[in-house]
């Protein structure tokens, strides 16, 4: 029990008439609660208590009738700022003897409503204090309070406090320990609270150099590093950055050369000066009022906006692309960086390719020793790695296309009551996976792509740590129905009941919670290939109905794909498929781009050898860019469409595609594309935008075709394709003008990132 040192300051409190047993749940550990209440409590004359108990906040609190009740309407309107509380009882009972109000120490329940806080980024008052000399925490890269700084990352189990954190280790000095025990300074319980004297410290390790435990100068040779050029590991929050001078061309050629990552875009963080936040930003990149509001949140998310022509910035950082992902500085240590270089800095996830993100110091030194010509260590253990979460504006809404730190674990409320805790495993590509119980599912961060042994690790970890953090037993599993995926054989090794998925299923049921519905709706689902109901690889569906309940009415013309999974990194493959498939040849195959002899591929094509039938939206994508000279062979999953949707400025709805009707499904037939992209006479610009167009038009034909017959007119999108901007707009558009009721994803990215949260939702109701 806690002294608040105001007693000789506060008006001694009334004779109590009253007394209420309050438990709240939602936001409301890691984020000052319990002081806010503590202060609301004194200055209304109110006794009792305040404490945690595993994710929720009790209180028990007493006093005049009156009183309690401007309590009570405080307690919501005037609540931290970083909170976001929710009563789950508010009950009268007996009074009880007190004469004084407390902060008790936490305890632990086992019916708690469980809540875990996400990082925070460093607050206002922290940064003053960080820069300002007279300060004792000036230019310490670990300052924080309870209104920032790190939690999920460093939580080691609940009740959130200190000895469950991996700040455990170290102990308060004197200055510190004050500050955490009164109630009355925002320091009070900030968990990670520490100063240089007690708490972390940085540490540089280059070939040259050892400096271990000496902040300033390891900051120093950091920054000595970055100006010649050079790559920095920096050990952040939730994982490890690799930097280096977004504005130098040289440096970022060695670093994607030595990571092997030739052109998937780079992502850049800005300095922030006094009074303008985005001063400098606005000289490389353009933004909008939401785009700044969005940026400055507490997540302090990736944001894809467009890059300005003739800026300084490297060409590097994004080829053939028009947007690039920025971010503001969230961590201490990020602002002193960069406010010391004063430009840009790339900050990509340390990590090799399509892995979790880098946590542990010496793994980093061995892993990417020759990636990182330095790095810059801290002590402070992280506890579970959290990617930076991504997101992209469309129709005028940010919107996931990855979820982690400050963002996950996304905690969603069903609607509906599981019967046992489930499991669900999610895709192979940007896998996540999501725990569900009663009507709570929490959607983990991003993980990866499970064909890395570390993907595989972090997996199971992550199913670990997510049922430990909310004292959760899973008893049955969910994965995808395809039986090659590495969560499909994962499940299939568990002593626990399986039950599967199929993957444009689970996709539709993501957007079908979204839309916030409980009647019959249409879903696009449109993506890369997922397995169908009939064996084949899926990815231009249309389906109608609801979850546990979908009846797939509309389609694309299929193609057998020339080796299979390897079409998703040689677009040419799938040019070639849609031209064999209309007896024409691929014109794509002998130029400068690319030059391969094709013969014994068309032989084994012909025969249906490794090549699989796909009606994947996401293929015809990347046949456009091949048949359009834009890009033939691929480094990352999606480049082609990317440079195709780059090149179109607007989508041009004016070619329209045959809508058949084919053993009862309403099937759009591609074939008139074909041509048309390879007409030299119009520009690249313009047969991007008939294609973009096109597909928009399709959308609006299959739905109006479905309307008619089924009367039926919501509508939805889900599936990676629709991560593209012009299309998804277009398509919106014109359904709109049509008068049909569209939703978009807000909250659960449209990609494989939003799969393991549709499987949870599709299983319930198939059940």
């Amino acid at each position: 029990m806690y002294s608040s040192g105001l007693e000789n300051h506060i008006v001694q409190p009334q004779t109590a008439t009253s007394a209420r047993k309050i438990i709240l749940s939602g936001k409301v550990q890691g984020v000052g609660f319990r002081p806010f209440v503590f202060g609301l409590a004194k200055q209304q004359k109110l006794t009792g208590w305040v404490k945690n108990c595993m994710g929720t906040v009790e209180i028990f609190i007493q006093g005049s009738a009156n009183n309690l009740d401007i309590f009570l309407v405080q307690l919501l309107n005037n609540k931290p700022p970083l909170s976001e509380p929710c009563i789950e009882s508010n009950k009268s009972v007996d009074i009880q003897l007190f004469s004084d109000f407390n902060i008790l120490n936490s305890e632990i329940s086992k019916n708690s409503i469980i809540s875990v806080p996400e990082d925070l980024f460093l607050c206002k008052k922290c940064l003053e204090e960080m820069n300002d000399p007279s300060n004792r925490r000036y230019l310490y890269p670990f300052i924080n309070c309870t209104q920032c700084g790190p939690r999920y990352t460093l939580i080691k189990n609940l009740p959130y406090d200190r000895p469950n954190t991996s700040m455990a280790e170290f102990e308060l000095c004197d200055a510190c320990k004050s500050e955490y025990e009164n109630p009355n300074d925002r320091r009070f319980h900030a968990e990670p609270v520490a100063c240089e004297k007690c708490g972390p410290s940085l540490s540089f390790i280059s070939a040259e150099i050892n400096c271990k435990h000496n902040t300033l100068q390891s900051l120093d040779n950091s920054l000595n590093i970055l100006e010649q050029g050079k790559t920095l590991a920096v050990k952040g929050i939730g994982g490890y950055h690799l930097m280096c001078d977004a504005t130098n061309s040289t440096a970022i050629h060695r670093l994607r050369h030595n990571k092997k990552r030739p052109h998937k875009p780079l992502a850049i963080m800005f300095p922030v000066t006094d009074g303008d936040e985005f001063l400098i930003a606005d000289q490389f990149v353009s933004l909008s009022n939401d785009d700044r509001a969005f940026l400055k949140q507490p997540s302090r998310p990736i944001l894809l906006v467009n890059i300005k022509q003739r800026t300084v910035l490297s060409d590097l950082l994004a080829p053939g692309l028009d947007q690039i992902g920025i971010m503001l500085p969230y961590s201490p240590l990020h602002h002193l960086l960069l406010n010391k270089f004063n430009r840009p800095l790339v900050a990509t996830s340390a990590n090799l390719s399509g892995e979790p993100v880098l946590t542990n110091n010496s793994q980093v030194e061995q892993r990417l020793t020759h990636v990182a010509d330095a790095f810059l260590h801290h002590n402070r253990e992280i506890v579970r790695p959290a990617d930076d979460p991504v997101y992209r504006t469309i129709a005028n809404k940010p919107r996931p296309v990855r979820v982690g730190r400050g963002v996950s674990p996304v905690e969603l409320t069903l609607p509906f009551e599981l019967d046992q805790p489930v499991l669900a495993l999610g895709a192979q590509m940007k896998n996540t996976i999501t725990i569900a119980w009663g009507n709570r599912a929490v959607m983990s961060p991003h993980i990866g792509e499970m064909t890395a042994v570390r993907s595989l690790q972090v997996f199971e970890s992550t199913i670990k740590d997510l049922q430990q953090l909310y004292n959760v037993n899973i008893q049955h599993i969910i994965c995808d129905a395809h039986p090659g995926y590495t969560s499909s054989r994962w499940a299939r090794k568990q002593n626990y009941p399986v039950d599967t998925v199929f993957h444009h299923h689970a996709h539709a049921s993501t957007a079908y919670y979204e839309s916030e519905t409980s009647e019959d709706m249409m879903v696009f689902t449109w993506d890369g290939t997922g397995l169908g109901e009939d064996g084949t690889l899926w990815g231009g569906e249309t389906f109608l109905g609801k979850p546990g309940h979908w009846k797939r009415v509309a389609s694309m013309r299929p193609f057998n794909l020339p080796g299979g999974d390897k079409a998703g990194r040689e677009p040419w493959r799938s040019a070639a498929a849609i031209c064999w498939q209309t007896g024409r040849e691929v014109n794509v195959l002998n130029n400068k781009t690319i030059s391969i002899d094709t013969s014994l591929i068309k032989q084994a094509w012909k025969k249906n050898i490794n090549s699989p039938q796909s009606t994947s939206v996401g293929r015809l994508f990347d046949a456009a860019a091949a048949l359009c000279n834009i890009k033939a062979q691929a480094s990352y999953e999606g480049q082609a469409a990317m440079q195709l949707e780059t090149l179109c400025e607007i989508a041009d709805p004016s070619l329209e595609l045959p809508l058949m009707r084919i053993d009862g499904i309403y099937e759009t037939d591609w074939e008139p594309l074909i041509d048309m992209l390879q007409d030299s006479s119009s520009s690249i610009n313009q047969r991007a935008a008939l294609f973009h167009g096109s597909l928009a038009l399709t959308i609006l034909h299959q739905a109006i075709a479905i309307r008619d017959e089924y009367s039926i007119d919501k509508v939805s999108f889900s599936g990676g394709v629709f991560q593209n901007k012009i299309l998804t707009e277009c398509a919106l558009n014109l359904l709109e003008k049509n008068g049909f009721k569209v939703t978009l994803a807000k909250d659960i990215p449209m990609n494989d990132a939003g799969i393991s949260f549709g499987q949870v939702i599709e299983f319930a109701h198939k059940q």
